[in-house]
């Protein structure tokens, strides 16, 4: 009767007066299905989602197939009406606002369709933007999942994770979605005390117009609005270094200063390396100086590397090479390859040859050995600067250790020697022995 009404309005309200008229009746799997393929062919893309909206209040006691609500596939029909017609936004929107929900068993089909219809069109755009809502919606749905392990103690030590997403809905415009995942992640993740969270003033973020202000008091509600602990500002303070908001990070700081705690070694560590990216080496070198003295933190190996990489990318290696004996008075700080490494670098980046060549002796002392470009640029720097001895003592350096030079640095050899005869026959002859060899 539904199929056979030229008018879909008709069609709807045959269906609507059905179980007025009939108490005993209900829609079954095969009603539905019609109902959705004839308000979507006629485009009653409105009254179409009502029927679906009914379609999940309405529940089916029957378990024969005839009598079950296919919920999957009236979805994958209705999507490939939408698609069929061109309405590819319609489609797009639909998939997103419903295919994450129970009723849909499996969407693998759909997405298919969807992308393959996309594709088609040049529709990467519309594309992309589905792939990024569905990772959103999950992640919400796997902070969800989360709550019932962690209610039981409090999960501090997730607060990274939660700030992620709650960034991520911000940047893709969802706040008000944000806002209310934030309560969740109050009341139920970190286990903030009422009088926490109702003391927390976020009536500005509900405007959503200055997105990353928005974010920056989702940051401060997560810190202050929880439990205090060190596993919760240590997660914060170590994200936001990482995202170079060193401001944010510092503020962290701060706060677990003033409730008692005090910064890590990890969190140092972390700190350092935004600085030291950002350009603010000497400030690196400073917090080394007297944060760490003050909190009584001790500096390690991994540390000073990441000021020496800091130091030597901003040419001042002559000044990290000091570090060695710093780390040398210092008990249990025992300079590694890593350091030597990064030393011999940054020196011979700034020209300083000479001094890459002594502190790469120190570093063989120490039985290890640096890479094959490290030789390289060490044997032709020493080339320009005219010393062809020294650089022929490397290149046999590097050929007993196995590692096979390049062809520059035949070529910096040659026309150094060349160019300077004094010294070629001693050249010539070390140079001979490594040939033969």
């Amino acid at each position: 009767m539904i199929r056979t009404q030229k008018n879909p309005l008709t069609a709807l309200k045959i269906f609507n007066e059905a179980k007025s008229k009939f108490p005993n009746y209900r829609h079954n799997g095969p009603v539905y299905a019609t109902m959705i393929n004839v308000l979507g062919s006629s485009g009653r893309i409105a009254e179409m989602r009502e029927v679906i909206d009914q379609m999940k209040q309405d529940s089916c006691e029957c378990k024969d197939s005839f009598n079950c609500v296919n919920w999957t596939g009236s979805f994958n029909t209705l999507l490939r009406i939408l698609v069929k017609e061109s309405k590819l936004e319609t489609a797009c929107r639909l998939f997103l606002e419903h295919s994450c929900g129970w009723e849909v068993k499996s969407r693998i089909g759909s997405l298919n369709l969807l992308m393959d219809a996309l594709c088609q069109i040049n529709r990467s755009d519309l594309a992309l933007h589905v792939f990024q809502e569905m990772r959103l919606n999950e992640a919400t749905h796997l902070l969800y999942s989360m709550f019932w392990r962690i209610s039981q103690k409090g999960g501090g030590e997730d607060i990274a994770a939660y700030r992620t997403l709650l960034d991520a809905l911000c940047d893709n415009g969802h706040v008000e979605e944000a806002l209310e995942i934030l309560g969740k992640v109050l009341k139920k993740g970190l286990k903030a005390p009422k009088r926490c969270r109702g003391h927390l003033d976020l009536s500005y973020c509900c405007n959503g117009e200055d997105i990353e202000r928005t974010k920056g008091l989702i940051n401060e509600a997560l810190i202050r609005g929880g439990v205090p602990s060190m596993a919760s500002y240590s997660a914060m303070a170590i994200d936001l270094y990482s995202e170079r908001k060193i401001g944010e990070a510092n503020q962290v700081l701060d706060e677990m200063r003033d409730r008692g705690f005090k910064p890590s070694l990890s969190i140092y560590e972390a700190k350092i390396a935004a600085l030291c990216r950002c350009g603010g080496v000497e400030e690196a070198v400073k917090v080394i100086k007297e944060e760490m003295v003050e909190d009584s933190c001790v500096p390690t190996v991994r540390l000073y590397n990441i000021v020496l990489k800091g130091l030597c990318r901003e040419g001042k290696s002559a000044f990290a090479v000091g570090y060695l004996e710093k780390m040398a008075r210092q008990v249990g700080c025992v300079a590694d390859k890593e350091t030597y490494s990064i030393l011999v670098d940054g020196l011979c980046c700034d020209g300083r040859f000479v001094e890459a060549s002594g502190i790469l002796e120190r570093m063989l002392i120490r039985s290890s050995s640096p890479g094959v470009e490290t030789y390289n640029t060490l044997i032709r720097g020493l080339c320009l600067m005219g010393r062809q001895y020294d650089a022929v003592i490397w290149l046999e350096e590097m050929v007993v250790q196995g590692k096979l030079p390049a062809v520059s640095v035949w070529d910096s050899l040659v026309a150094s020697v060349c160019s300077n005869m004094t010294e070629a026959g001693v050249c010539s002859e070390t140079l001979e022995k490594l040939w033969s060899s």
